[in-house]
């Protein structure tokens, strides 16, 4: 087996890990563990195994690089986890996934803006297309809630979505110039201080009542850290060697059709329904953003 095709099973198994993530991160919360608390849960027991790890690889860092890490942390650890988590359990899984694959969209805008990439006319196009798409199902039907999604819940997502997009823009240079395992470990450092110091954090740990918690959900929460977490940030590594950024970011779309996959063994094992919120104009609009993306990617893609 070559590295190359290596390189695509670590990306399949990066977002079939990260659409098991929306539906198990909802059987957690809010019934055992609040948002909050599951954060800093998460990005302490990563940050634990990013050190153990970095250990090994260990390079100096300017103090300079440092303070930039800190800010990238600000964007890629701390708003990206709040508002997904946050969001995560205001809406449905499905909303959520559908509403992340207009990440690469954002990182192009970002992109253009910071970097002063040129927009040709198709990305353009697709810019505007798939912002549409995500907003129209954002506020769809907001007035009557469907299922467990709400619009709070899909703004948060995409805030999200639009805040782990600017880090993606702003930690390139860091990824040039250090190891990535390197990158990754200072950046969940600052970000474990700065969640840390959120107040609400630490009144939703207090509310944890660790006794009654079943060990399903002692293993969904070692998944979110082990799996969810330090798994997918090692095998993006590895496949970031083989393939380009472009490639590896259109895995992203599998992520609905994985979330919606998971959903519906939810309901036909557990009897947990998240596929009420499965409607034609999700998937219309699931279709048309991955469509806009492939727009706003294409030549980028066609030369790599």
């Amino acid at each position: 087996m070559t590295n190359f095709l290596k390189a695509h099973i670590a990306l399949i198994a990066v977002n079939l890990i990260y659409g098991l993530n929306y539906v198990v991160a909802k059987d957690i919360m809010p019934e055992f563990i609040l948002p909050n608390a599951l954060i800093w849960i998460r990005v302490s027991g990563a940050t634990v195994l990013f050190w153990a790890v970095y250990l090994f690889y260990r390079e100096r860092v300017a103090w300079r690089d440092l303070l930039y890490m800190a800010l990238c942390a600000v964007f890629g650890v701390t708003l990206n986890q709040l508002f997904f988590f946050n969001g995560l359990n205001l809406t449905s899984p499905i909303n959520a996934a559908i509403i992340m694959t207009s990440n690469p969209i954002l990182a192009t805008i970002i992109a253009a803006i910071l970097l002063k990439e040129r927009l040709a006319f198709l990305r353009i196009f697709g810019v505007i297309l798939g912002a549409a798409a995500a907003v129209f199902m954002i506020t769809y039907g907001s007035e009557a809630q469907f299922g467990v999604s709400s619009m709070r819940g899909d703004v948060f997502v995409l805030i999200n979505s639009a805040t782990y997009a600017l880090y993606l823009v702003m930690a390139k240079p860091l990824m040039q110039k250090y190891k990535p395992i390197t990158v990754i470990t200072m950046v969940f450092t600052f970000g474990l201080i700065f969640i840390s110091s959120w107040p609400p954090v630490w009144s939703e740990m207090q509310l944890i009542e660790w006794s009654t918690i079943p060990i399903k959900i002692y293993a969904e929460v070692g998944f979110v850290i082990f799996g969810v977490t330090f798994l997918t940030y090692l095998f993006n590594i590895f496949a970031l060697k083989y393939v380009s950024p472009t490639v590896s970011s259109t895995y992203i779309y599998s992520q609905p059709v994985f979330a919606a996959f998971f959903a519906w063994l939810l309901l036909s094992f557990l009897g947990k329904d998240y596929v009420q919120d499965i409607t034609w104009v999700k998937v219309v609009c699931a279709g048309v953003i991955a469509f806009s993306v492939w727009l706003v990617g294409r030549r980028k893609s066609m030369n790599q």
